[in-house]
């Protein structure tokens, strides 16, 4: 029986799925590929029932966090720290936007966007505890309290966090004028990326048998959003124009990583090395000091001197590594 998705990620994150199947098996090593199979025989043959009904004894070791239902599964309250905002994540695609967004911030000048980054370590189940289900009812990273007004609010999905944090400081929006612009592609984003990872990155690093039809279905999908960002970024040098925003964040964390590599060992497999507007965009992002530094922040995967697995204070990027510290 095919699994509900891992809880935790949304349907575009793959780094429980690889957990789940052994992918993630230290620093610095990549996925685990397989020979491809076609759909034949009994794979073709399936019948969906009537009414579907939950096989949990089929999750195996991690049927725990494979479930059909909400809500939490243990008490445990969120730890908070000093600073307004208190974000709650893992340095998926989705955690890395946000850790980006607010090293951007910090590094623009706006020091009221001080935050304590938390590691919620989502292949433990944590973001089923009563806490995190308090701040995310749909019990997925990352998710946000913020502290700065006078009574806490929670701020949930990647794309509403970064839209939250730019409106309140009023930075990496870009002028009015290509506003609706940089939101159209902040919701491209949104609506784009399950498909790249929970439907590509699904069947092509994760999935227990690789299988020729879902792969190439995603996989034309993928190459198709990469065109299309490619072709926006022909005449443009961010998606919105001449600023870069957090339409540009969004889409980096997801796109602009797939076209670096650092995606699902898939960069030969969809070319990517041919969307040369793409790889222009996306270095140039990568080379900025603040988006380093996000992606270090709540990582688990990876050399140790680039794992931050959490964030209280600038100075833990030069102290707080897991080079420095050791450990889990």
């Amino acid at each position: 029986m095919v699994q509900p998705a891992a809880s935790g990620l949304s349907a575009g994150d793959g780094y429980l799925a690889a957990t789940r199947q052994g992918s993630v098996r230290g620093p610095g090593q990549r996925p685990r590929r397989r020979a491809p199979c076609h759909l034949k025989g009994a794979d073709m043959s399936y019948t969906p029932p009537e009414i579907w009904t939950w096989d949990a004894e089929s999750g195996g070791k991690w049927a725990k966090l494979n479930r059909p239902i909400a809500g939490p599964t243990h008490d445990k309250e969120l730890p908070v720290g000093q600073h307004p905002f208190q974000l709650y994540s893992l340095a998926t695609p989705n955690g890395v936007k946000v850790t980006v967004l607010f090293e951007e911030l910090l590094a623009a000048g706006h020091a009221g966007a001080e935050y304590d980054a938390w590691l919620i370590r989502i292949q433990d189940g944590d973001q089923f505890g009563s806490g995190f289900v308090d701040v995310n009812p749909n019990s997925k990273i990352p998710a946000l309290m913020d502290r700065s007004g006078p009574e806490p609010v929670r701020v949930f999905e990647s794309g509403a966090i970064l839209l939250h944090l730019a409106e309140k400081f009023d930075a990496f929006l870009g002028p009015r004028a290509v506003r609706p612009e940089m939101l159209s592609w902040l919701f491209w984003q949104m609506g784009s990326a399950p498909y790249l990872g929970g439907g590509f990155g699904h069947f092509y690093a994760y999935a227990p048998e690789p299988m020729e039809y879902p792969i190439n279905r995603f996989a034309m999908e993928v190459k198709r959003q990469l065109d299309v960002l490619d072709r926006t970024l022909a005449d443009r040098r961010y998606l919105a124009g001449d600023d870069y925003t957090i339409a540009d964040m969004a889409n980096w964390a997801w796109y602009g990583q797939l076209a670096l590599g650092r995606q699902y060992e898939a960069g030969t497999f969809l070319q990517v090395e041919s969307y040369e507007n793409v790889q222009r965009w996306a270095k140039e992002i990568d080379a900025r000091p603040a988006v380093q530094r996000g992606r270090m922040v709540n990582r688990m995967t990876g050399a140790p001197e680039t794992q931050l697995h959490e964030r209280h204070d600038a100075s833990d990027f030069e102290t707080s590594t897991q080079d420095k510290v050791g450990g889990a």
